[in-house]
């Protein structure tokens, strides 16, 4: 057995995951059934900027290996491939340098929008859930255009490797500064909902989500570094409306009050499937799988809804409209095997 080959794919394997934005269960889990398909036991540890993968040979020579894990956003789409590759390594088992030649490969099979498509990601998103605030079109164009600002000031950021804390100020203020002051020209009808569906962009939602699974799995360092990295960001996104909102204060009285605009039902769940298909550009997701997890998104908005007008009160149609979305996706997850 060239053990040396195969712990270096698997651990490389398991820092495309990690670079990918999988979560660490994934990621140690991932490398331990590889090795225990060619009946070998290893040591995993995996936290949010580091790797370490331990085996021993049969001459009871200990390996090891680390990776640094850099900066990295979230690419759902590498994430199933990697996943797929995994399970082909332990179904079939093959010489270490013929699964390095696969990872290779899979490495080689990325697959990225062009920054036109990354923008519309962000316009989409911005733009599709401003209806659930009871906002009017004119507002809906206003938080297309922020979001617009948004995936252009992101990407460039990206690619200056800028820290993700002073990322999300500079496009908090921007989208803030834009929403605030077409407020107070009166030209919105609801500054908040621009403001609000625009954040939407910014709000760490999967990283929230992916500390809870993290810190349920046991793994409680990784779960506690991306919990500050959550709160970080929401502190980033506070310091940049907050930012915006007193400069335009210097001026004129920053607008506060709104007037709802009541949308139908489904209405709202159509536009939500837009905004939802804006984060599967974001989430780099390709393929049906991003119309399957559109689809979710606005039925799990009209299950919402229909809860709110009919059955039960704001927390009840909260917590059914989340079961629904998990039960949703653990079906979709498994027929799929994504």
């Amino acid at each position: 057995m060239d053990y040396r080959g195969l712990l270096d794919v698997t651990t490389e394997l398991g820092y495309q995951l990690a670079m990918s934005g999988a979560e660490t269960y994934r990621v140690e889990e991932s490398i331990t059934r590889i090795f225990a398909s060619y009946g070998i036991t290893a040591e995993v540890f995996a936290i949010t900027n580091c790797l370490t993968v331990s085996l021993e040979t049969d001459l009871q020579k200990p390996l090891t290996r680390m990776r640094r894990i850099g900066h990295h956003g979230t690419d759902l789409d590498s994430v199933e491939r990697y996943n797929n590759l995994s399970r082909k390594i332990c179904a079939e088992k093959p010489e270490p340098a013929i699964a390095a030649q696969w990872l290779q490969e899979a490495i080689g099979l990325k697959r990225e929008f062009p920054l036109w498509i990354y923008v519309l990601g962000n316009v989409l998103g911005a733009a599709g859930f401003i209806f659930a605030y009871k906002s009017s079109v004119t507002d809906a164009f206003f938080a297309a255009l922020c979001g617009f600002m948004v995936g252009l000031i992101s990407y460039a950021m990206g690619k200056l490797k800028v820290n993700m804390f002073f990322s999300t100020i500079a496009s908090a203020f921007v989208l803030g500064l834009t929403a605030y002051t077409a407020g107070a020209l009166g030209i919105l009808v609801n500054t908040d909902g621009v403001i609000i569906s625009s954040l939407m962009l910014l709000v760490p939602g999967l990283l929230f989500t992916n500390a809870l699974r993290d810190i349920i799995y046991g793994d409680t360092n990784s779960g506690i570094n991306r919990i500050v990295q959550v709160l970080l960001i929401g502190v980033a996104i506070a310091l940049g409306t907050g930012s915006a909102w007193n400069f335009i204060c210097l001026f004129d009285n920053a607008p506060i009050l709104s007037t709802p605009m009541e949308h139908g039902i489904f209405w709202e769940a159509f536009t939500t499937f837009f905004a939802c298909c804006g984060f599967n550009i974001l989430f780099n997701i390709h393929g049906k799988g991003g119309l399957l997890c559109a689809l979710g998104g606005a039925l799990t908005w009209a299950v919402f809804r229909l809860c709110e007008t009919y059955c039960f009160d704001g927390m009840m149609s909260y917590f059914v409209a989340a079961f629904f979305a998990a039960a949703y996706s653990e079906v979709m997850a498994r027929i799929r095997k994504y």
